[in-house]
């Protein structure tokens, strides 16, 4: 929790509070008490900034000061997330991404001054591509998910929605590296450790929950989702899987139609707009993935970075 409370302390002149909201449409469908975090109104339109400006800071907060140069790798949201913070303290960044990138994401992170690199095959390529270029250069790598300052930037997610409510009882959270979940979960047990964590990956995509099953990290073959942002392989060296094995109860996945439902239907009954990844815990609910009866539910809308004609096609 030491960790949380100074990275709230640090981003707090950089970031948003965002609200949690009540949703009668997911409360009506689940049978619980539902309210929606709304990371999609954070800054960069997802959580990233949150764990972006505090490993930014933390760094900066090192002795000698700010590393010379940064670099990450990114399905989108972490590099168009650490670009901002990147720029709010004059520090070069290079972003290397998978070429089939979200084109809005890309376009932000450009935007920003970042020097982008999409030349991954997938997300695993462009880490590797990411990892190599801080060998060889000697710049700072600051990972997505496997880095103690981003995991209690993201733990900051959880301590707001406690002091919003502090009855939650169960909380609803998307897995993509590990990062938010990881620090949200830790969050969760030290406020309420009869509370229920449950991480939403998708079925293309379910390295931690097989992972889980196993007892070790399994590499998978991921496959095509609209969860972008939920794809790939984690670090074989992650520091968030022993986090997540101790923290969360348990690990759904989703479906293609789950993701799509549940884009529509916070358009339709929220008129709220999340990607894929932002949408996935939303669409644990809308699948009937998760039994939450009775239960105060916190679910986490983690971003809202959609491509126009892929949001256009869905509804």
């Amino acid at each position: 929790m030491v960790d949380v409370l100074r990275a709230r302390r640090r981003i707090a002149p950089f970031v948003r509070r965002t609200p949690l909201v009540s949703s009668a449409w997911l409360s009506d469908l689940s049978g619980a008490r539902v309210s929606l975090k709304l990371e999609t109104l954070q800054l960069s339109n997802s959580f990233k900034a949150r764990g972006a400006y505090n490993a930014v800071i933390a760094r900066m907060e090192r002795p000698g000061g700010a590393p010379s140069q940064l670099v990450t790798a990114s399905a989108g949201n972490h590099g168009r997330a650490l670009a901002d913070a990147a720029k709010a303290f004059h520090l070069p960044l290079v972003v290397f991404t998978p070429a089939d990138a979200p084109a809005s994401k890309l376009a932000a992170i450009r935007r920003d001054g970042a020097d982008l690199r999409p030349d991954g095959r997938d997300y695993d390529d462009a880490e590797r591509m990411a990892k190599a270029f801080a060998t060889r250069t000697n710049a700072e790598f600051i990972s997505p998910y496997n880095d103690v300052d981003v995991i209690a930037g993201a733990g900051t997610v959880a301590s707001e929605m406690f002091e919003d409510d502090p009855g939650l009882d169960t909380l609803v959270v998307p897995i993509g590296g590990g990062g938010l979940i990881a620090g949200m979960a830790a969050v969760a047990k030290a406020i309420n450790p009869d509370g229920e964590v449950t991480g939403v990956e998708v079925e293309a995509s379910n390295a931690f929950q097989q992972s889980v099953r196993a007892g070790t990290l399994v590499e998978i073959v991921p496959g095509a989702t609209l969860a972008d942002g939920l794809g790939g392989n984690p670090d074989p060296e992650t520091i968030t899987f022993a986090l997540i094995q101790r923290l969360v109860n348990r690990i759904v996945t989703v479906s293609e139609a789950d993701l799509a439902a549940a884009i529509a239907g916070l358009v339709e009954a929220e008129h709220v707009i999340a990607e894929g990844a932002g949408a996935a815990a939303t669409a644990a609910l809308v699948g009937g993935r998760i039994d939450v009866r009775e239960r105060r539910v916190g679910i986490v809308v983690s971003g809202a970075n959609i491509d126009q004609a892929r949001l256009a096609s869905l509804l």
